[in-house]
């Protein structure tokens, strides 16, 4: 039953996303098309990945921090084809802290695992303690969140349903609240994995061999427990293996995946996953700095128990990274598929690709299919507002790939009671970049604005303006190699004209850049204006 109705959301998923999206990306995708792949199989910001397959489906799970929607869940037949199918969480608890801004706060690492027909998600938040929602429809709705464990800085965690019926989860240490890190542990849960018995038990110390280590993923083989955890810290890290015959330790360690000779630095954390027809592969990310943490996928393989990742060379039984390779055998041939970019704005509820930067409010947006277009009202900033740092109603999305154009088309329509509102076209991190079209005593004057270290409160700044006639404006930014973005705008959708100074993406507190829109007003009044956003648009 639950195999039918997995099906069934899933092609509803399908044929929604396709209304909000070109179906495929004209940004990067990973099928070559001749039974091979490239690496990264998802060129954007998909942190800290997990997977498990059920049957002939593969469902992903990645950190998605203060975003919301959070813990994003994905869908593929094949492990190289992805697909956006839905969310786990509407909105992060409790709503007093996620209303607000919480930089870097959220979501870390979580775990997907299946088990007796249902899906279960557990995650660290770093303030908080450790959260599980579950389901038995992973397109579908999960249940409310369970606190399993409370205790400040634990994070990364993931639970292992051993073959006794017992339940246990391995997690890590977060050094900027718990005051310690580079330890894993383990804890016992009750039979329904809904809480922590007892204390948690330290495994590993990596302060001498694995400085760092955090991220571990439970598994069980051949009658050893195994815990893959990254070390060696984000951008500069390797890949670890641990095994013991008691689910306790002590654990023996070996490094089964590094850097080596190639150019995918720091490659870790993430999912050992099997295929129905016998192959084992490994999803891990990559740090790139502003785009954030792309996802790479590995062939693996096991050597006298032990899981050799990658292409092992000198035989040592530590594997490098692949750049391109065959894909998995799965049995048949799946067409190609991305997750959701451009968006045409032409369905009745916001598409899976978008999230605000906190928790929304209802009224924040209108999909509003009649009109083809997404209706964003605009929301009062503080009194001593200095950038967007800090406001919520930012609705962006991944940078889907190194390079790309991204295009908007929106029309201002703001209360004339007053000045001020404004919108338009932004590439947000720690350093940001936007278009500003806003509504002035003079008319609508578009901006090229710029915030240089918005995260310690510097003032957002002008570089250029112009002043429009019409409310009606296309924005566009243009992202090359090195990060580097020119923007843009017309009148017309024919002729652009550069506008502003040229600017480097950065990326924001643990995640990639994001671009986006966004709608806001200077005064509290009981009503305010709106934009209406006709479509956007990712290319090459």
């Amino acid at each position: 039953m639950i195999r039918k109705s997995i099906l069934g959301l899933l092609l509803c998923c399908a044929m929604s996303g396709m209304n909000a999206q070109n179906s495929i990306s004209k940004t990067w995708v990973a099928d070559l098309g001749n039974g091979s792949y490239k690496n990264p199989v998802l060129y954007a910001d998909y942190s800290d990945p997990d997977v498990c397959r059920v049957g002939d489906d593969y469902y992903m799970t990645a950190s998605s921090f203060n975003c919301v929607p959070g813990l994003p869940i994905l869908h593929s037949k094949d492990l190289v084809n992805w697909t956006i199918i839905g969310y786990a969480i509407d909105k992060l608890t409790p709503d007093s802290i996620f209303s607000k801004v919480e930089h870097g706060g959220g979501v870390w690492a979580p775990a997907i695992r299946y088990h007796k027909g249902e899906f279960y998600i557990y995650y660290g938040d770093p303030d908080q303690g450790i959260f599980m929602t579950k389901t038995k429809d992973p397109a579908g709705a999960w249940e409310p969140l369970v606190m399993v464990k409370e205790g400040k800085g634990l994070i990364d965690s993931c639970p292992i349903f051993d073959d006794n019926g017992d339940v246990y989860l391995a997690h890590a240490y977060a050094g900027s609240r718990a005051g310690i890190k580079s330890l894993l542990a383990v804890t016992k849960l009750t039979p329904d994995g809904k809480k922590a018995v007892g204390e948690s038990r330290i495994i590993y110390d990596g302060h001498d061999l694995d400085p760092t280590i955090e991220g571990p993923k439970f598994y069980k083989r051949n009658g050893y427990y195994y815990i893959f955890a990254p070390a060696g810290g984000v951008a500069t890290g390797w890949q670890l293996a641990m095994r013991s015959k008691d689910v306790f330790g002590p654990y023996e360690r070996k490094v089964v995946m590094d850097q080596g000779k190639t150019p995918i630095n720091g490659p870790h954390q993430g999912a050992w996953v099997d295929t129905q027809t016998g192959e084992d592969w490994f999803i891990h990310f990559q740090d790139v700095g502003a785009v954030g943490r792309i996802t790479h996928l590995q062939p693996m393989v096991w050597k006298n128990d032990w899981p050799v990742i990658g292409v092992d060379k000198d035989g040592d039984g530590c594997g490098e990274p692949v750049l391109t390779h065959k894909k998995p055998n799965v049995g048949k041939t799946y067409p190609i598929a991305t997750p959701a970019e451009s968006d045409e704005f032409s369905t009745n509820t916001l598409g899976l690709q978008w999230q605000w930067h906190g928790n929304p409010q209802s009224w924040w947006h209108f999909a509003n299919k009649e009109q083809g277009c997404l209706s964003l009202y605009s929301v009062p900033v503080s009194d001593d507002y200095k950038s967007l740092w800090d406001v919520p109603n930012l609705l962006l999305q991944k940078i889907p790939a190194p390079d790309f154009t991204a295009t908007v088309k929106l029309t201002l329509k703001p209360d004339l009671r007053f000045t001020g509102e404004r919108t338009g076209l932004v590439v947000m991190g720690l350093d940001y970049a936007l278009l500003s079209f806003e509504n002035t005593a003079d008319g609508f004057i578009l901006s090229q604005s710029e915030c240089t270290n918005a995260e310690k409160g510097t003032k957002e700044s002008v570089n250029s303006s112009v002043n429009l006639k019409d409310a009606t404006v296309y924005l566009r930014v243009k992202m090359t190699s090195g990060n580097k973005c020119i923007f843009s705008y017309s009148t017309d959708d024919k002729k652009y004209i550069t506008l502003g100074n040229e600017f480097k993406a950065k990326e924001g507190k643990w995640i990639g850049a994001k671009i986006g829109t966004f709608c806001s007003r200077p005064i509290p009044k009981n009503d305010g204006g709106r934009v209406d956003v006709d479509w956007f648009r990712l290319e090459k």
